[in-house]
């Protein structure tokens, strides 16, 4: 797999990130001086999916000591910084996970504050980028029983929004079990749902499939249940941006859809999870606070225009009003296997306990 990573940093010791909002049509890149610049870029959604936004959330946290320490300004300041980045979205666990993990660092750190907000957030990218990998190592073995089974004919996966590489650092979650098959010779061809109102599969996913040369097929969101009806589907993998302690999953909204059309069919719905969007404090998935956005995601389309400019386009009548539920709720029961860096385990609080005993 090539080199290629979401974000990193600068020989001045700032931070970059890809700029999510203008893919496929530019590949832009964003520089982050200021733990603000970070807070924007996940409100704004530059960046995307939750390993990722809790990258940008640790990195933020170091600007902001970067700046208080540049500036000798008081404590109230790197408060104010994790306070701003912990709302910043609503959904993804991650963002909270990554912020406790800057605080327990710098609270117990003995030394250079400022070394050690950057030595964290830096672990907690590499620490992705293995995750990740992992997650691939015990996800590639099912891609190889249905390349088996098929006598080496095309494995079709159906993804739906972005939990690859660029919702993540590298390999991606989803993607990660995808590309290590394409290393090993397997066959495989993707049906990446556009995901609306985002479009992270048709604006995303796609893209890094076209950059690592992966044969997929754009479909929109409601098609899937009718591939699965005739056979085009052999097995479903999608992300998580929080699993609860009963193996409940929040994901894009429209995840719990494709559940249902995989239930139906017989054909296996499994979810490629970091322990990093883990959160045992919630005992089932109707707890998860979803994350509802401005309608206006759902009345515009956004796209590259006949002239080439990238632009917005009204779809509605002008006085229509719009719904935007960012997640979804799929229930443990429809989920075949959960995936982690760790191994394999049933959706249940009994199998993510076999695999995570640290949450007992």
């Amino acid at each position: 797999m090539s080199k290629f990573r979401t974000i990193w940093t600068t020989e001045d010791r700032y931070v970059e990130v890809i700029d999510q909002k203008i893919l496929p049509h530019e590949l832009i890149t964003r520089k982050l001086l200021t733990y603000k610049d970070a807070e924007t870029a996940i409100k704004d959604m530059t960046v995307r999916g939750a390993p990722l936004i809790g990258a940008t959330a640790a990195y933020g946290i170091y600007l902001a000591v970067r700046e208080l320490v540049e500036k000798q300004l008081d404590g109230s300041f790197l408060d104010a910084a994790f306070s701003d980045l912990r709302a910043s979205r609503p959904t993804a666990v991650n963002l909270f996970w990554a912020l406790d993990k800057m605080r327990d660092a710098l609270d117990n750190s003995e030394g250079d504050f400022l070394q050690t907000a950057w030595d964290t957030a830096n672990q907690i990218v590499e620490d992705d980028v293995e995750t990740c990998r992992m997650i691939g190592v015990h996800g590639l073995p099912f891609i190889e029983e249905i390349s088996k089974r098929k006598k080496g004919d095309v494995v079709n996966i159906l993804t739906h929004c972005n939990a690859g590489m660029l919702g993540c650092i590298e390999w991606g979650t989803i993607t990660s079990p995808i590309y290590q098959a394409i290393e090993k010779g397997i066959k495989v061809h993707v049906w990446v749902d556009e995901t609306r109102p985002r479009n992270q599969g048709s604006n995303l996913t796609c893209y890094e499939l076209t950059r690592h040369n992966v044969p997929h097929t754009l479909i929109v969101d409601n098609a899937g249940g009718h591939l699965m009806q005739h056979g085009f589907v052999d097995m479903v993998i999608v992300g998580t941006d929080r699993t609860t302690r009963n193996g409940d999953v929040a994901n894009k909204i429209g995840t719990y859809l494709k559940a249902l059309a995989a239930n139906d069919n017989n054909i296996p719905f499994y979810v490629a999870l970091p322990s990093t969007t883990l959160d045992m404090t919630i005992e089932n998935g109707f707890d998860i606070p979803i994350e509802e956005r401005n309608q206006d995601e759902v009345r515009y389309m956004i796209g590259k225009q006949a002239n080439g400019e990238i632009g917005s386009v009204l779809i509605c009548p002008e006085t229509t009003q719009a719904s935007n539920y960012g997640f979804d709720v799929t229930p443990a029961r429809l989920v075949t296997k959960i995936i982690t860096e760790r191994g394999v385990c049933n959706a249940s609080e009994e199998g993510l306990l076999e695999l995570f005993p640290e949450y007992k």
